[in-house]
This record gives C-alpha cells, sequence and structure tokens, in this order.
C-alpha cells in the first residue's frame, strides 16, 4: 500500500476518532491527501464531550505520510458542508474518497429497551446525528466525486446487512434503525453514481476497539489483551487501523467497482486484500459473533484471527 494513494484526494467525514481517525490515517500512510472533519477541536468539544480531536486525526495522517487537513464541520449544517466541498474542489480540484463515518451518538444509547420507554429526544437525536449528516454530505460531495470517474463512497455501519437483517434487539429501536439505515444509504448511492464510474460500499469493522472501549476496559491498546478478563470475547476486538486498511485497499483496487453496492467487513476484506491488523493478525469478528457469541459457545479465538 505505500504511497498507492498518492495524489489522490480524501475526505474522512466524522474522523475525529474510532474508526474515522484509523481510516484517515490508513489513507494517509498510503500517500492520499486527507481532510479530516468533526466538531471536536482543540478549541472546543462536541456534544459527546469528548477529548480526541481533528487536529490530532490530522498530525496521524501527516505523520504516516499523506497530508492531512482538519476542518471543523458539522455535518448537519448544509452550508458548512457546502463550504467545505467547495474548499476541497478550489484546493484540490478533486474528491476521490468520501467516508461517511459521522455518528456522534455514543452518549445517546437506550441499550436494552423498548421503544417507549427510550427517550424520544435522544432517539430522535440519534437519527439526526447518524443519519441526516451522512445525506447531506453526500448531497453536496458527489458532484465533485463523480467529476472523473473512479470515485469511491464508504458509508461505515455496524453490521452486515445479513447479520442487521434481523432485529438486533439488545442494541434498542433506534441504533438498530440508524445503523441498517446506512446499509442501504450504500445502497441508493451504488445505483445513482455507477453510471459516472465510481462505486460506494457499507463497510463495518468488527469489535472496534475505539477510544471509548479502551476506556470502558480499562485497557490501553498496548494491554488489550487484558480486557479479556472482563469480557472473554473481547479477544476477538480489532484496532482502528484494521478498518483503515480496508478502506485504503478499496480506494488503491483498480477493479474497486466490483464491490459496489456490497455490504463488506473489515475482516472480510483482510482476506481479500492480504492486510493484517496492528498486531499482525486477521480477526474476523462477524464470523466469530454469529458462530460462536450468539450459538452461545465460550469464548475461543482458534481460527478467528
Amino acid at each position: 500500500m505505500s504511497r498507492a494513494l498518492k495524489g489522490k484526494t480524501a475526505l474522512v467525514a466524522g474522523g475525529t476518532r474510532g474508526a474515522g481517525r484509523g481510516i484517515a490515517t490508513e489513507l494517509g500512510a498510503a500517500g492520499a491527501t486527507v481532510y479530516v472533519t468533526g466538531r471536536t477541536t482543540r478549541s472546543g468539544r462536541s456534544e459527546m464531550d469528548r477529548p480526541e480531536t481533528i487536529e490530532e486525526t490530522a498530525e496521524r495522517v501527516t505523520d504516516a505520510g499523506g497530508e492531512g487537513i482538519a476542518v471543523r464541520v458539522d455535518h448537519l449544517d448544509p452550508a458548512q458542508v457546502a463550504a467545505l466541498v467547495r474548499r476541497i474542489d478550489a484546493e484540490r480540484g478533486r474528491l476521490d474518497v468520501l467516508v461517511n463515518d459521522i455518528w456522534g451518538s455514543d452518549h445517546l444509547f437506550q441499550f436494552g429497551r423498548p421503544l417507549w420507554e427510550q427517550s424520544l429526544e435522544d432517539g430522535l437525536r440519534m437519527f439526526r446525528l447518524a443519519l441526516d449528516t451522512h445525506a447531506v454530505t453526500s448531497h453536496h460531495a458527489l458532484p465533485l466525486l463523480i467529476r472523473e470517474p473512479g470515485g469511491l463512497v464508504v458509508e461505515v455501519t455496524d453490521g452486515t446487512a445479513e447479520y442487521n437483517a434481523k432485529y438486533r434487539k439488545e442494541c434498542g429501536y433506534f441504533y438498530d434503525i440508524a445503523k441498517t439505515a446506512v446499509l442501504r444509504m450504500a445502497l441508493a448511492q451504488s445505483e445513482e453514481i455507477a453510471p459516472y464510474g465510481a462505486a460506494a460500499v457499507a463497510l463495518t469493522p468488527g469489535w472496534l476497539r475505539s477510544e471509548a472501549m479502551l476506556e470502558h476496559f480499562g485497557v490501553t491498546e498496548a494491554t488489550w489483551r487484558d480486557g479479556a478478563a472482563k469480557d472473554p470475547h473481547f479477544a476477538i476486538s480489532e484496532s482502528p487501523a484494521l478498518v483503515g486498511r480496508a478502506v485504503a485497499a478499496l480506494a488503491a483496487d483498480p477493479d474497486r467497482a466490483r464491490w459496489n453496492g456490497r455490504s463488506l467487513t473489515s475482516g472480510g476484506l483482510a482476506r481479500v486484500y492480504g492486510f493484517t491488523d496492528a498486531d499482525g493478525s486477521r480477526p474476523d469478528a462477524w464470523r466469530y459473533i454469529t458462530e460462536v457469541v450468539d450459538a452461545g459457545r465460550p469464548a475461543d479465538v482458534t481460527g478467528y484471527r
């Protein structure tokens, strides 16, 4: 992947932390210029009130070998998104990769409760943050992306189309719908941009070791294996680098159109393209979740990473 994306321009919308940060960093490692957007900067935090910033992500992109450009954008504001796209056009004249990873709803989780017992205000806010933002961003960015053939749209979600076909009751009504709707967004865009030589996919990481997840388990990326003491299935977890390398591999693939409209996983693409997670393994989390966790079997990652 070294320098495979040199001269390419990417927008990682929602690149402050987690999967977005991993994706932006790995696109940079492949040589891309990456615009990193989000609401949390060194001068102020979003409603999630977490310390990670878009400037830190942009610096990681540059340190990895690309060029990281941090731009504070509220993707619920069409005017801010339109201004961002105009800036990318003026500075680069192209957009090769659009990653819609905007989420910002961790604080709105309402797991294990039926719809009528959940906060309607929080649920509708989740819809706004998780869905409206993606639609606003694609609406403004796609005309630039399809200007030249070969563009790629990646809609980041949680769960595959197959897995999310059943109701994820433990996640709750609003979360289930938000993550499933993103799959449909990818499919819709795939149909609309294919005539212009572009492709759109939905992509899910597995059990992601985001900054918040590491805090929850009381571990660091260096000591993440200790998290298995709290939940043995944590042994299948993956770093944000894996989903980042998945996006970089897709963007560098001249035959990326073969994936158009598909629901993909970081672990599945690792097997196809041959990349690994940061520790050299290839965790196949969704197969593990289906065959081990959901089947009620004891934790054992043998054959799954």
